[in-house]
């Protein structure tokens, strides 16, 4: 637009010389006692230099109004050049693995007053990288009592620190403060929160997590599933509770769970340490008959109480299917051991260590020979067993 009206100046300019060429004009400017002659001509040259004159100095004038804004500006603009190269070249040699580098660049730029909270939060982490703790706790203090974002940063770095160092309880109180700051748990928080249930052990705060991040599409179902059997597992092999409490539990478990060696397993073990051995022994046989599992059947054997003939008959049931199950025949000598059948075990035992020599049934072989009075040679076979341990 402004060249535009400078053409159009020029052009009537062009037009005025090449009328005033052509007819001899004047101008007349009068102020008494005074009186001004002169050419149009003249008068039109003199009145385009008076314009530019006047243009130029106008503009000069802005311009030097200006001035200071501008120089404000460009010392800004220098200033943001230079605070993004500091934090690109910090991430780089972040993520390059660089981090004694990352941590001196990001330490640099505070030193310098940048205000942006991103670089305390690679100072830290590349410090906690180094195993310089204070250094880190030190950057991490620096985004107390900023804006929301620096709080969330500050929180999940610090949450995630102290994971790294086995510290649950701690992390989970970070986490708490997040949220009591205000600041909605997304999908990073509720992965840190995951992380911290499970190292303090707190199954059941498992399982309403993995609820909640399969709801937000955070988790493929593979994962889940194997979160959720861990959890189910560590309920049962770490309970405590008493035999109606226990009863309860096991009620609880998804029936499709139920079926899982490792669950039974668990179930299992504390059933018999609730002294239910009846239950326990259900719970074994029902899933023997079902499906063949060497080491379940090793667990046969080790819930035994009372008359153990019942036991006995049914594990020699399974033993015309699987006469070459080491564990299983271990089973049916320790079975045997209970209900003093010295030699029936003795028998069942040799036979599981010609098959597969181990610490449990050398161990065992042990433990009947210190039941017959023969200590000597039962300090012999414990011997062998520790041969095995491990």
């Amino acid at each position: 637009m402004k060249y535009l009206i400078w053409i159009l100046l020029i052009f009537f300019a062009a037009i005025v010389l090449a009328v005033a060429s052509h007819e001899m004009s004047y101008v007349l400017f009068v102020y008494p006692p005074y009186r001004i002659e002169m050419s149009f001509l003249l008068f039109a040259l003199i009145y385009i230099f008076v314009f530019f004159i006047s243009y130029v100095l106008l503009r000069l004038t802005l311009t030097t109004l200006k001035l200071p804004s501008f120089v404000r500006n460009f010392r800004l603009e220098r200033s943001q050049n230079k605070a993004r190269k500091l934090l690109n070249d910090s991430l780089n040699a972040y993520f390059e693995g660089r981090y004694a580098t990352a941590e001196r660049i990001s330490a640099k730029a505070i030193k310098n007053g940048e205000v942006t909270g991103l670089h305390p939060i690679i100072a830290a982490r590349a410090a906690h990288e180094l195993h310089e703790f204070d250094k880190r706790d030190t950057y991490l203090a620096m985004n107390e009592g900023k804006s929301a974002g620096d709080t969330t940063m500050r929180l999940m770095s610090k949450a995630r620190f102290q994971l790294d160092q086995k510290q649950p309880e701690k992390a989970l109180g970070s986490l708490k403060e997040l949220s009591e700051s205000g600041i909605r748990k997304h999908v990073g928080a509720l992965n840190l929160e995951l992380k911290a249930q499970q190292l303090a052990k707190n199954w059941d705060e498992v399982l309403e997590l993995v609820k909640k991040l399969e709801r937000q599409n955070a988790i493929d179902s593979v994962s889940a599933e194997q979160i959720r059997l861990q959890a189910w597992h560590e309920k049962l092999r770490e309970s405590t509770l008493d035999i109606t409490a226990l009863n309860a539990l096991w009620k609880s478990v998804p029936g499709r769970y139920k079926d899982n060696a490792r669950i039974l397993s668990a179930a299992v073990q504390a059933f018999c340490e609730a002294s239910n051995h009846r239950k326990a022994q259900r719970l074994l046989s029902d899933f023997l008959n079902s499906q063949w599992d060497s080491r379940l059947v090793a667990l046969y054997g080790d819930c035994s109480s009372g008359d153990a003939t019942e036991q006995i008959e049914q594990a020699e049931k399974w033993l015309n299917q699987h006469n070459q199950d080491a564990k299983l025949l271990l089973a049916l000598g320790k079975l045997c051991m209970h209900q003093k059948l010295w030699g029936k075990a003795q028998n069942y035992i040799d036979a599981s260590i010609s098959l597969e020599p181990s610490y449990e049934s050398f161990n065992a072989l042990g433990q009947l020979a210190e039941k017959m009075g023969k200590r000597e040679l039962a300090q012999a076979h414990f011997q062998k067993a520790l041969q095995y341990a491990g």
